[in-house]
């Protein structure tokens, strides 16, 4: 790995319904590049000629996984950190990072210029917010067992809990853009 004069990455994560998409959002809309977790998985699948339905995808990324180990999305991420890095650009957005594994990966190719930001709510608060989405709505059941699926399977909970930097998502959009915009600040971003 080649260490890149001042490079900063902001990870985000989060379980479901935090406000990870719209905290990532804000970002990406000052310019910031980004990576995408997902992307990779989706990418691969539509390689693999495969309909992008929630049970697909879950099914897919847990069976990837297996296939090419755990560290393979994590993999591809760096490899698309490292080509916007290459190209000159000193700050990007990595969005939606996953798994303990991820997180190992990726503090290893940038053990200086990772942070990772956890946006964080009320679980009560989340289901609710996942229960008025208009795209995917969950149920609370649903809801709790995505939960579940994410800390169990994709040990979620691991990067969430060692997150460099917390970010307490519990009130208006006004009120999370605020507090974005300060760890904006901190983080020279």
């Amino acid at each position: 790995m080649t260490h890149h004069e001042n490079l900063k990455i902001i990870a985000f994560v989060g379980l479901a319904g935090s406000g990870k998409s719209t905290a990532v959002e804000y970002f990406s809309e000052k310019g910031y590049p980004k990576v995408y977790f997902g992307g990779v998985i989706l990418n691969a699948m539509e390689e693999a000629g495969i309909e992008r339905t929630a049970d697909h995808e879950q099914k897919f990324r847990e069976e990837i996984r297996e296939k090419n180990g755990n560290d393979f999305v994590a993999n591809k991420i760096v490899e698309q950190i490292e080509h916007l890095a290459n190209s000159g650009q000193h700050r990007i957005i990595a969005d939606g990072l996953y798994t303990w594994t991820e997180f190992q990966v990726l503090k290893k190719a940038f053990p200086g210029e990772l942070d990772v930001v956890a946006i964080v709510a009320p679980r009560h608060l989340r289901y609710h917010r996942l229960s008025e989405r208009t795209i995917r709505p969950f149920t609370a059941t649903e809801a709790h067992e995505r939960d579940i699926t994410e800390i169990e399977h994709l040990e979620k909970g691991g990067p969430i809990a060692i997150a460099d930097h917390y970010v307490v998502n519990d009130g208006s959009t006004e009120e999370l853009h605020e507090k974005l915009a300060k760890l904006s600040e901190e983080l020279d971003f």
